[in-house]
């Protein structure tokens, strides 16, 4: 990425001209780091395929608060906090594919209990860890491994 020799407030990247707002900072890192994703995106997303779409975001939905619309035929967007999961059938092309996830939220009892109550199976029962975790850790109906975690400090 480079500014265009002509113009102040252009930069010439591999994809083209980007144009920058005068009076706007804009380093050339940042203008390239928002062209190779879409903005407001991280750079990681975990992906889960399962072949229960709807029963896994009807589990993350009622476990973990996540909010997001099922999508027949495209990866679901699934947003728990402020993290983004995508979650899919595979479309026949893809097999299911169970994912092993740390999820902190506002209390790991309480979150742990409706994870049971949707019917995930214990592997740890809320305890405290001697990094300053409150933490469980359970499995969903697609195998899909979640260690739910509230941090207490050190």
């Amino acid at each position: 990425m480079k500014r265009h020799a002509g113009a102040a407030n252009c930069l010439v990247g591999s994809s083209g001209y980007r144009f920058v707002h005068p009076g706007h900072s804009l380093s050339l890192r940042q203008a390239y780091m928002t062209q190779f994703k879409p903005a407001g995106r991280p750079s990681v997303i975990p992906r889960i395929v399962t072949r229960d779409l709807t029963g896994l975001a009807g589990f993350l939905r009622d476990v973990f608060g996540a909010e997001g619309e099922v999508r027949p035929g495209a990866p679901t967007e699934i947003r728990i906090g402020d993290s983004i999961i995508l979650i899919s059938d595979g479309g026949g092309v893809r097999e299911a594919m169970p994912a092993f996830l740390y999820v902190y939220v506002e209390n790991a009892d309480e979150t742990y209990r409706r994870a049971i109550a949707a019917g995930a199976e214990t592997i740890e029962a809320p305890a405290n860890t001697p990094y300053g975790d409150r933490r469980a850790m359970v499995r969903d109906a697609s195998a899909n491994v979640w260690q739910i975690a509230t941090y207490r400090g050190s």
